[in-house]
């Protein structure tokens, strides 16, 4: 079975930081252009971060950038969010996602929560 699993995700204090990871079973991640995502609660769901399967470039939105860092262990077969810094404002489901041409596979989540 392909799936894609979210972790890492909790209860922080503003400022604090949190590694989310996204590890996937029955494919590999090798070729894959690898997204995290996020929704709040009554928002739309927005790209936070992705990076390439081929050259491992890397994209951020603007509110994250200097804060999040994105990086895949193939060796591992996963991909990580390291978030640092953390508002109130990154409060959301966070998801994985896994593109490579027509094809994605979405994890379920994890929830992140910054409150003091």
């Amino acid at each position: 079975q392909l799936q894609l699993v979210e972790s890492g995700g909790g209860l922080v204090q503003p400022g604090g930081s949190l590694r989310l990871s996204c590890a996937a079973s029955g494919f590999s991640l090798d070729y894959y252009a690898i997204g995290w995502f996020r929704q709040a609660p009554g928002k739309e769901r927005e790209g936070v971060s992705c990076i390439s399967s081929s050259d491992g470039s890397t994209y951020y939105t603007d509110s994250v950038k200097g804060r999040f860092t994105i990086s895949r262990d193939n060796a591992k077969n996963t991909v990580s969010l390291q978030m640092n810094s953390l508002k109130p404002e990154d409060t959301a489901v966070y998801y994985c996602k896994a593109q490579k041409y027509g094809i994605g596979y979405w994890g379920r989540g994890t929830q992140v929560t910054v409150s003091s």
